[in-house]
C-alpha cells in the first residue's frame, strides 16, 4: 500500500472494531457484544491533521484458547504488525490489567514495532485518568485514556499516531480502484479464491461455513493494474440467518455488492445450484452490477466430453437473469484457470462503462424493427419506435421514444435487448431500456436536440 498502515490489536471484546469505526469516521466494521466477531484483517482509510493512512482491525488475541480459528487469527495479526508503522494495543480500562494483557505485552516485546497503549471503555471523565494510570505497569509508555464509543481521548491518540507517520500531500485525491465483490453462499470458496488472487493467506479459510464475518477489502495489482477485491460473508436464506453477527455480515455483503464495479458470483460445482443463488442473480441484475459467474471446485466434478456444456446449459436455464454474464470454471484450491479471471473482469468493467453514439444505436433499432415489426393493439394501432439514445452508464441505459409504451410487451422488449446485445456486445453487464411515450412531432424535436448535444 502507498499509504502507511496502523494496526489495532488486543484481546477479544476490548472494543477494537468500535475504535476502527471512530478513527475512520464512520460505521465501517461490525460491532457486536459477541467476542470473536472480527477474524480477518479489515482495512479502512483514515485522515488526521494532514495525514492519510490505513487502519487495520484484527481479530482478538487469545493464547490460552485452542479453538480452531485462533492460530489463524494470530497469523493475521502478525501479518498486520509486519506491514504497520504503528500498533495501537487496546485494553479494557474497566477490567484493569489482566493476565491476557500481560501475555500480549510479552509477545509484543519480540516484535520490532512502535506500540501505543489505548485504555478503552473509560466513559466517565472523572475516573478515566486514575483507571488508566494502572496500565503504566505494562511498560509501554503513556496509557491513553479513551472511549471509542463516545470519541473522548481519541484525538490525543491520533496525534500520537501521526507523530510516527510521514506527512501526506492532501491536494492529491486518493486513487480509486475498480471494486470487485466476491459473493456467494457460505463455504463456496470465496476466501480461498481471494488468497489465490493475492498470492498469500489474506483471509482465513476453514471448512466450517461462516468463517468470513465482514467484508474484507484487498488491493491486488496484476499486470500493472490495481483492483480492490472485497471478500464478503456467505449469504444464506433469510429464514436461516440468526439476528446478530451473521445478519450484519449479510447486510455488509449486499452493500459491497451494490458498490462493486463487478460482482464475482461464486458457485460450488460439487453441490449444484440453490434457490439462494437464483435470488442473488436477480439481486445483481436489479442493482445493475456487471457480473462474472465463477464455478469453483470444478476439479471435484467427474467429467466427460459434455459435462461443461451441460452445466453451462443448466446455469443459463436457472440463472436466466444473468444470461449475459460470462462463465468461468476454476479450482481456487489448485489455481486452475484463476488467472483467466482478470481479462474477464477488465472486459466487464469496460462494457459496464461503455457508451455508444445515438446514430449507431438507431441503426440497430431500425434493423431490429425491420426484422420483426413492433406489435400492434387489438384495435390495429401499430407500435412505432421513433428513436433511442443512451442516457447513462454503469449499467448502460438507453431511453427509447415510442408512440405508446404499453404496446411494447415484455417479449418484444426482450427481443430488442437481444438485438442490441447481438449488434453491440455488452458482455458481462446488464443493460436497461427505458420506454417513453411521445407524439411523432415531439420525438422529432427531441431527436434534433439530442443530435445537437452529441455534436
Amino acid at each position: 500500500m502507498s499509504q502507511p498502515v496502523v494496526a489495532i490489536i488486543g484481546r477479544p471484546n476490548v472494543g477494537k472494531s468500535t475504535l476502527l469505526n471512530r478513527l475512520c469516521g464512520g460505521r465501517t466494521a461490525i460491532v457486536h457484544d459477541e467476542p470473536g466477531v472480527t477474524r480477518d484483517r479489515l482495512y479502512r482509510e483514515a485522515e488526521w491533521t494532514g495525514h492519510r493512512f490505513w487502519v487495520v482491525d484484527t481479530g482478538g488475541l487469545d493464547f490460552d484458547d485452542d479453538a480452531a480459528y485462533l492460530p489463524l487469527i494470530r497469523e493475521q495479526v502478525e501479518e498486520a504488525i509486519h506491514e504497520s508503522r504503528v500498533v495501537i494495543f487496546v485494553v479494557d480500562g474497566r477490567d484493569g490489567v489482566t493476565a491476557a494483557d500481560l501475555e500480549i505485552v510479552e509477545w509484543l516485546r519480540g516484535q520490532a514495532i512502535t506500540v501505543l497503549l489505548a485504555v478503552n471503555k473509560l466513559e466517565e471523565p472523572s475516573t478515566a485518568l486514575a483507571l488508566a494510570a494502572e496500565f503504566w505497569s505494562l511498560g509501554l509508555g503513556e496509557p491513553y485514556a479513551i472511549s471509542a464509543m463516545h470519541g473522548s481521548g481519541t484525538g490525543d491518540l491520533l496525534d500520537a499516531v501521526v507523530g510516527y507517520l510521514p506527512a501526506t500531500d492532501m491536494d492529491i485525491e486518493p486513487e480509486e480502484f475498480p471494486s470487485i465483490a466476491l459473493v456467494g453462499r457460505p463455504n463456496v470458496g470465496k476466501s480461498s479464491l481471494l488468497n489465490r488472487l493475492v498470492g498469500k493467506k489474506r483471509a482465513i479459510v476453514s471448512p466450517e461455513a461462516g468463517t468470513t464475518r465482514d467484508a474484507i477489502d484487498t488491493l491486488v495489482t496484476y499486470e500493472g493494474k490495481t483492483y480492490k477485491f472485497v471478500d464478503t460473508a456467505g449469504i444464506r436464506r433469510r429464514a436461516r440467518v440468526d439476528y446478530g453477527v451473521e445478519a450484519f455480515g449479510v447486510v455488509r455483503s449486499l452493500q459491497a455488492m451494490r458498490r462493486a464495479d463487478v460482482v464475482l458470483l461464486l458457485l460450488d460445482a460439487s453441490e449444484g445450484l440453490s434457490e439462494q443463488e437464483m435470488r442473488l442473480a436477480g439481486k445483481i441484475q436489479e442493482e445493475g452490477r456487471a457480473c462474472i459467474l465463477i464455478v469453483n471446485k470444478w476439479d471435484l466434478v467427474d467429467k466427460n466430453t459434455y459435462t461443461m456444456v451441460e452445466y453451462t446449459d443448466r446455469l443459463h436455464e436457472s440463472l436466466y437473469y444473468l444470461e449475459w454474464a460470462p462463465i468461468l470454471y476454476i479450482s481456487a484450491l489448485s489455481g486452475q484457470r484463476v488467472s483467466k479471471i482478470y481479462p474477464l473482469i477488465e472486459e466487464a468493467i469496460v462494457q459496464h462503462r461503455r457508451r455508444v453514439t445515438t446514430a449507431v444505436l438507431n441503426e440497430v433499432l431500425q434493423e431490429a424493427a425491420l426484422r420483426h415489426s413492433p406489435p400492434a393493439s387489438r384495435q390495429g394501432r401499430q407500435g412505432r419506435i421513433y428513436y433511442g439514445t443512451q442516457v447513462s452508464t454503469r449499467p448502460p441505459t438507453f431511453c427509447l421514444f415510442v408512440n405508446d409504451p404499453d404496446l411494447f410487451k415484455q417479449n418484444y422488449r426482450k427481443y430488442l435487448e437481444d438485438r442490441i446485445r447481438t449488434a453491440l456486445g455488452f458482455k458481462g453487464t446488464p443493460i436497461r431500456l427505458l420506454w417513453r411515450g411521445k407524439t411523432e412531432r415531439e420525438a422529432e424535436r427531441a431527436s434534433r436536440r439530442t443530435e445537437r448535444v452529441r455534436v
